[in-house]
């Protein structure tokens, strides 16, 4: 009668019996296997230690298992001494009879018919023989894969880029697969170990069929699509216990879509009109706007940010760094300023083309950088976007990984652009007060006057005051000097109601509309680009 141990199916208490069984030594190879470890990469970097501890504090390992299942022991015993017998002749019979029978000759066939003509014990020189009824342990097994999937049909791809398993795995295939490649090879069978946690529920629940809590993988892609069940995994730090429920489902759902809008947008205004063809239609870098080249800084830093996650295995930040980007810098920033080129400015103009520019060479890049996670998407992506010649049209994954552009950006030109956008939040706010003091309705109903506290500000703004009329999204705006602000409040944006008269093609206010006898509702600029 004991407390324990129970049978975890059938929660009966385990009767223990006494028995012989194999066992391998660790001990005799521990510092080595110890050496292994360090040439590889972990992830997360705990893995290391929590194996080294374990492979200090092992002495044996037993390998045999009493089961009427798994791969059998080749081993013989003399029935006359009963000792073990197993010889390099015994072993390559075996071997072979495995290769073409498969490993249940072993229990198929007699003893004699196992062993190799002529064995004798080289004990005591006897020739009867029975065999070894123990199989290996599983983890023996599992250990060895790297042998049979690799190194036995593709040495050059010896060893393996990365193993990823559970936490649980660094007492059972982690190790076995070290423990056996070091007796075999001296080195580890991988390069980089990868730990995951274990799905739960909602309220963090373990998932089991008991329960009741389990979500079936169809359930998901059925209702959200499997690209949705993607970017759970890749959103998730799945180092620990991963939640799952339809409210988490939810918010990742409303986060893809604003990707996938994002990218829709674009291709868009990529196919309208005559459409844009890379070959032809790209403008130099010259030629493209501050504004255009900030958009193409922003993918490059993206590259960098998803190059490295992708390399550490780190993918949520790879999910939440192409978010941001696509909410952030192109659909609230980007995106936002360009609409008036895009829609008003003649559709060949180099303004409206150097935008199209950046934003085929934002979209080519962000199709490749989402293809590992969100694969059908990429590939639907790809299959609308106007291709280069250089680029496989086929499929989004016949290509490489983007590059970073050939422009180079200042910490001047970064910092200047960062002053930017702290001053369109700061428009956009008092835009918005306005808005709801009903003094204005749109934006373009609106002239700023944009107050620094600082020289340096005022000396870089005041000479892009057009440039900043456009970023706002105003029809009129001026930099003044305002030394009188506290040190904590750079910028102070007063609202009023512009001038002028509105252009019924770009629906900014202007003291030119009216002023081309052909189109006497619209603006200068639109009349120009219509005539």
């Amino acid at each position: 009668v004991h407390s324990y141990p129970h049978h975890d199916r059938c929660k009966k208490p385990v009767i223990f019996r006494a028995t012989p069984q194999w066992f391998c030594s660790v001990e005799s190879f521990k510092d080595q296997a110890i050496r292994a470890i360090e040439n590889v990469q972990w992830y997360p970097a705990w893995g290391s230690d929590r194996m080294v501890s374990m492979i200090r504090e092992r002495a044996d390992w037993c390998i045999s298992r009493q089961r009427r299942w798994g791969l059998p022991i080749p081993v013989f015993y003399c029935k006359d001494c009963g000792k073990p017998v197993s010889t390099p002749a015994s072993i390559e019979k075996i071997s072979k009879l495995f290769d073409e029978f498969g490993s249940n000759v072993w229990f198929e066939k007699d003893a004699m018919e196992l062993a190799p003509e002529g064995l004798t014990c080289p004990h005591c020189g006897g020739k009867t023989f029975d065999k070894e009824k123990d199989t290996l342990a599983c983890w023996f097994d599992s250990g060895s894969t790297h042998f049979a999937s690799l190194m036995h049909r593709t040495p050059e791809l010896w060893p393996a880029d990365v193993y990823l398993e559970g936490a649980d795995q660094y007492r059972g295939w982690f190790q076995s697969s070290l423990l056996t490649s070091v007796v075999y090879k001296g080195c580890a069978p991988y390069k980089n170990v990868c730990t995951h946690g274990w799905v739960v529920d909602g309220q963090g629940r373990t998932m089991h069929k008991s329960l009741g809590n389990g979500i079936a993988p169809s359930e998901i892609t059925d209702q959200y699509g499997a690209d949705i069940l993607r970017l759970w995994v890749a959103s998730s730090d799945y180092h620990s216990d991963i939640r799952i429920s339809k409210e988490i489902l939810g918010q990742l759902s409303d986060a893809y879509k604003k990707i996938r809008n994002t990218a829709r947008y674009i291709l868009g205004n990529l196919s309208n009109g005559k459409g844009f063809n890379p070959d032809t239609d790209c403008v130099a870098d010259d030629d493209l706007t501050e504004l255009d080249r900030w958009a193409l800084m922003r993918l490059d830093q993206l590259i960098d940010k998803v190059n490295a996650g992708y390399d550490s295995f780190d993918f949520h930040i790879v999910f939440h760094a192409i978010h941001n980007f696509c909410v952030v810098d192109m659909s609230s920033f980007y995106l936002d300023i360009i609409k008036d080129r895009l829609y008003c400015e003649a559709e060949d103009s180099v303004l409206r083309r150097a935008a199209q520019t950046a934003m085929y060479r934002v979209l080519s890049g962000l199709a490749r950088l989402i293809a590992p996670i969100l694969s059908f998407t990429a590939e639907e992506i790809w299959s609308y976007l106007p291709h280069a010649a250089a680029d496989q049209a086929e499929s989004v994954f016949l290509n490489d990984m983007p590059e970073k552009s050939c422009l180079t950006f200042t910490e001047d030109f970064a910092r200047k652009w960062s002053r930017i956008y702290e001053l369109r939040l700061v428009a956009n706010k008092a835009l918005e007060e306005k808005r709801n003091e009903k003094l204005i309705g749109k934006s373009l109903e609106a002239k700023l006057t944009v107050a620094c506290r600082f020289d340096e500000d005022y000396t870089m703004l005041s000479g892009m005051q057009e440039a900043l009329r456009d970023i706002c999204i105003v029809s009129d705006l001026h930099v003044i000097k305002d030394e009188s602000l506290s040190t904590d409040t750079p910028f102070a944006v007063t609202v009023e109601k512009a001038v002028g008269d509105k252009c019924e093609r770009c629906w900014a206010y202007s003291e030119t509309v009216g002023t081309v006898p052909e189109h006497p509702a619209l603006c200068a600029r639109c009349a120009g680009v219509v005539k």
